[in-house]
């Protein structure tokens, strides 16, 4: 399978099924950055935190979670990829709220394994999360 491919892609949430969308597959041939690099041009980007006070998503570059976003005729649809050590799996959905909960999914086994710094008070599952580890982190203006 080719890194970057157009597939017709079964969405996880609606089991709608949707031509012709990029879909990101294993990448073997360089590191995690030039991963990101090549992603990027194909409108995916990773996102580096999480949680109301934006803490680490993954372990760059060895664990990335990337997200796009397009659309059909329908409505939105929104991607999620997630590269550990250039095996990559993809996944779209129709909503952004399963879109949130999978990346939520993500962090929160990255924190809870300790890849990467993740809020004190975890609790025992992802389901368990409150709302303001379960959102993505937004820079608050200080004025």
């Amino acid at each position: 399978m080719s890194a970057v491919s157009k597939k017709t892609v079964t969405l996880a949430d609606t089991e709608e099924t949707i031509d012709g969308l990029t879909v990101l597959g294993d990448y073997h041939m360089n590191g995690g950055y030039d991963w990101m690099e090549l992603i990027e041009e194909h409108g995916w980007a990773v996102l580096s935190s999480w949680g109301c006070d934006g803490w680490d998503l993954g372990q760059w570059p060895y664990v990335m979670v990337a997200v796009t976003r397009t659309a059909d005729s329908i409505g939105n649809l929104f991607g999620i990829a997630t590269y550990c050590e250039g095996d990559v799996t993809c996944t779209y959905y129709r909503t952004k709220a399963r879109l949130w909960d999978a990346i939520t999914e993500q962090a929160f086994a990255s924190w809870k394994n300790g890849q990467a710094q993740g809020p004190a008070d975890l609790p025992e599952a992802a389901a368990e999360l409150p709302s303001r580890y379960r959102m993505p982190y937004a820079v608050r203006d200080a004025a």
